[in-house]
């Protein structure tokens, strides 16, 4: 850690935190422990027992009541002279915080050390040890420790205050883990110049140093600290410790960046679910060091080492209670700004917040931080299954609701340039742009056809679902259609049940002039596409083959004439340069062509023989009819074949033989009213 030039000097000044008093003290050659109880090396025979937890103290009367007043007072509001037993249970600091205050009443010196001074001053306090029975009492020396000693060490003020975990509340109630949470977030902002900085991320083996040592193994002032060499150290506090220190970093003025990297690196520590290679990979020895306060035998392995009071639920159950706890916290302290965290660390998060039931609220402002950077998002990181009664196996609604956030969110930057320039001013070298770049919504447009392609293989997935996810974003989104219909074919080929109108509703959902020629190829060949659509595609590409010839014949013919080559070899360059699967998809589909056209060939000279059939037939009866002409049957026959006629007038195909058949039906009439005449 680091230490600054003073703190060295008030360190030893202090007498490197030995404490002893001989005033009033009874003559003894320390403690010896007997089993679960402690014995008073002296020739006076033990007229008091104080039960601390699990361990006896077989102490003296005097030493203790001239230093404690909380002794004085149980002894005299008990009114019993002969009481000679105490019950401690609910001393802070427990059986080795009170070790240490019966030596110091016995006048044994005591060390003090990072790791046993919070204890202590909890201890003190609890036992009311103060200057009015006594001058320098254990009050006064453990709060002269903490403030000129453990305040001025980084490293000390990181080890007490993990010290403190236990020691709730009474450690909150005296301060101590406000002044160490300052302490750190003062020392961590500081500028490195002028900090002897030694072997950051790495507890020493002691939990606390000799205060000459730091002197020696500290580096070279011109080493240049890096920024993040805090990260380590205050990753191994418990949460609610953590989120003190970074609450007060925010207000001491750190880049959001930095915060937000320290808050993915503690994440990723206590959080192994979070990365899905497995539990971070901390430095074990950080946790196992600090971890032997917590009375921890093993060695850290991930996950969250936390003491959780009048708890007796199963290990899992406790475990998930407090991951839920530590991510709620942590979404509380992200840095507001944009790009403070990654979008990957966000959507990690947020999949744990779904599995292990976090506030709807935290959620619902995780989905929107989501939202401001979702075109930096992938796909791995978007497949989160559905971890509520949904069918489905990704929920998909979820990544509905992050759609909606960066559209509002979009639409909100760029009705408000002003905004959106001074956020730029503020982004952190090397972070991608946000949704600002006008290629965000082209991003997002691949991104959600990789996703829809993705999840259509689900039978369970509905079609209003797919369709409502496609259509979200708008057309101006997508300058390709490709990635839709692969996402399109991939949820027919799930589907194969689809009812016809499904299908064409499907495909509502793509623009079929938007695809490439790859895709027109094997969507014209797809079986599973209707009919129409089929059509659609055919006709979109021979457009744009037609537009494309054209183009190029236009800008040929302003060349010179002996530089002019045919069309056709312009299309079988064109040709020649497609992929095979291209040439073999197109030369199948020239086949199809060409049968519908000699098809409809066939058809029209079959229309033709009847027609000729036809004016036969009505030479026929108009010489049959001069013979009769007062006939009704005749007159009824006229006026079928006049509607016969007419009826062959709207028939574009025939257009050639159109108008001598409507010569012939002007004047047949004419002869009729003249024979009538």
């Amino acid at each position: 850690m680091w230490e600054s030039e003073i703190e060295s000097v008030s360190a030893r000044d202090y007498g490197n935190g030995v404490l002893s008093s001989t005033k009033h003290a009874v003559k003894t050659d320390g403690f010896e422990l007997r089993g679960q109880s402690w014995y008073v090396a002296t020739d006076i025979p033990s007229d008091l027992l104080v039960q601390v937890g699990d361990l006896n103290f077989h102490l003296h009367k005097y030493p203790l009541l001239s230093r404690s007043g909380k002794m004085n007072r149980v002894l005299y509001e008990s009114r019993d002279p002969d009481l000679n037993k105490l019950v401690l249970d609910d001393l802070p600091g427990g059986p080795d915080a009170f070790e240490l205050v019966a030596k110091f009443c016995y006048g044994i010196a005591v060390d003090l050390t990072a790791a046993n001074i919070s204890g202590l001053r909890c201890a003190s306090e609890y036992l009311e040890m103060t200057e009015d029975l006594e001058e320098g009492n254990l009050i006064f020396k453990t709060e002269a420790f903490l403030s000129y000693v453990v305040l001025s060490s980084w490293r000390d003020s990181i080890v007490v205050l993990k010290s403190c975990e236990k020691l709730s509340p009474w450690a909150e109630n005296l301060q101590i883990v406000r002044r160490c949470s300052e302490s750190i977030a003062w020392k961590a902002c500081a500028n490195p110049k002028g900090i002897r900085w030694a072997y950051t991320g790495r507890t020493p083996k002691v939990s606390s140093p000799k205060w000459n040592d730091m002197k020696d193994s500290s580096p070279s002032r011109n080493q240049q600290v890096p920024p993040d060499w805090w990260f380590e150290d205050v990753s191994i506090l418990r949460i609610d410790h953590f989120v003190r220190v970074i609450t007060a970093i925010k207000v001491k003025g750190m880049r959001y960046e930095l915060i937000g990297t320290a808050i993915m690196h503690y994440a990723t520590k206590w959080l192994p679910g979070l990365i899905s290679d497995g539990p971070g990979t901390g430095d074990e020895g950080s946790n196992s060091s600090i971890s032997n306060t917590s009375g921890s035998t093993s060695s850290w392995k991930g996950g969250l080492h936390m003491i959780v009071a009048g708890t007796k639920d199963d290990p899992p159950t406790v475990l998930a209670k407090d991951q839920r706890m530590i991510i709620e916290s942590l979404i509380s302290i992200i840095p507001q700004q944009k790009d403070s965290v990654s979008c990957s660390f966000l959507l990690r998060l947020l999949r744990m917040a779904n599995m292990l039931k976090v506030a709807p609220a935290l959620v619902t402002e995780l989905e929107k931080r989501v939202g401001m950077q979702f075109e930096q998002a992938t796909l791995a990181d978007l497949l989160i299954p559905s971890y509520n009664k949904s069918d489905t196996m990704y929920d998909v609604d979820l990544v509905q609701r992050l759609l909606e956030h960066f559209l509002v969110q979009e639409q909100t930057e760029s009705s408000s340039p002003g905004r959106q320039s001074f956020s730029d001013k503020h982004l952190y070298e090397g972070t991608q742009r946000g949704s600002s770049n006008p290629n965000a919504k082209m991003r997002v447009s691949r991104l959600v056809d990789s996703y829809l392609t993705e999840v259509s293989r689900d039978r369970n997935l509905s079609l209003t679902k797919f369709q409502v996810l496609a259509e979200a974003l708008p057309e101006s989104a997508r300058t390709c259609d490709d990635g839709l219909y692969r996402a399109i074919d991939s949820y027919l080929k799930a589907h194969p049940t689809l009812s016809e109108h499904e299908r064409k509703r499907l495909c509502r959902v793509m623009d079929c002039q938007k695809l490439s020629i790859d895709a027109c190829m094997h969507a014209a060949q797809n079986e599973r596409l209707p009919l129409r659509v089929v059509v659609q595609v055919l006709f979109s590409e021979q457009v744009k083959i037609s537009n494309a010839m054209a183009n190029n014949s236009l800008k040929e013919g302003g060349a010179e004439s002996n530089n002019y080559q045919p069309m056709v070899v312009n299309r079988k360059t064109l040709l020649e340069g497609t992929p095979q699967s291209f040439q073999e998809g197109w030369a199948t589909a020239k086949k199809d062509i060409n049968t519908l056209k000699f098809e409809l060939e066939s058809v029209k000279a079959k229309y033709l023989e009847l027609q000729n059939d036809m004016e036969t037939l009505q030479k026929q009866f108009d010489k049959m009819s001069k013979q009769k002409q007062t006939s009704s049957w005749s007159s009824g026959w006229k006026k079928l074949s006049k509607l016969t006629k007419m009826s062959n007038l709207e028939n574009h195909d025939i257009g050639s033989q159109l108008p001598t058949a409507a010569e012939q039906s002007r004047k047949t009439p004419r002869r009729w009213r003249n024979s009538i005449s």
